[in-house]
Order: C-alpha cells, then structure tokens, then sequence
C-alpha cells in the first residue's frame, strides 16, 4: 500500500497519458484527437520532470569557497532541458496541426475523420 501511496504522482501521469491516448484512439473529431495527443506529451514530460527530482539537493552551481564537493546533493540538470526542448517541439506541433486542422474544415466543411473519409471514398 506505501508504494501505491507514495508513487501518487506515477499514477497521476499513467491517468493522464491513458487520457490522452483515449482522446486520439477512440474520438472521431480531429481537434479532440489533437488535444488529446497534448495531453499524452504532457503526461510524458511531467514523469521525465519528477523522475528527476532529488529530495533536498540544489542547482549545480559550484561555489569557489566550498571545499567538498559532495555530488550526491545536486540534481542533474539534464532532463529539465530537455524537456524544456520536448515543449517547444508540443506547442509547435500542436500550431501545425491546428493549422492543418483549419484547412480541412476550409475544403471538406468538417472536422469529423468519418466524414472526411466518407467524402475522400466517393471522389474515387
């Protein structure tokens, strides 16, 4: 049970990815499915956020008046980074999509997939 409890924020983001994979998987609307992968690529970067966290260290700034360096007490500053990239590249696909998104309602007059398909099987 301690485990269960104490790993709260795992299962917040295992709630959150299989929200998100639900959202692109079983709807049909194309902004939702959008949104829907938005909130898969957050879950992902909330878990690689906290799975860097350490309890009690600081930033990796050494001081030169310090004369121990214990690295056991910094936290790696590496998947802040990345992630931080990982966000640019979410927002700039989610604005390309929606841009996308925007055209087809332009030429088909919907954003429903079923339709779309429909209409795309009796052009042929």
């Amino acid at each position: 049970m301690e485990i269960i409890i104490g790993k709260y924020n795992y299962w917040i983001y295992i709630a959150l990815m299989m929200i998100g994979f639900y959202a692109m998987i079983a709807k049909r609307n194309l902004v939702k499915k959008i949104v829907g992968m938005n909130i898969f690529q957050t879950a992902i970067i909330l878990y690689f956020i906290s799975t860097a966290y350490k309890k009690n260290a600081t930033i990796p700034i050494l001081i030169k008046s310090q004369e121990v360096i214990d690295v056991t007490q910094y936290v790696n500053p590496l998947p802040h980074v990345l992630m931080l990239t990982a966000i640019v590249v979410m927002v700039s696909t989610f604005g390309v999509a929606l841009a996308v998104i925007v055209m087809l309602y332009k030429k088909y007059k919907t954003l429903e997939e079923d339709e779309i398909i429909e209409i795309l099987r009796e052009k042929k």
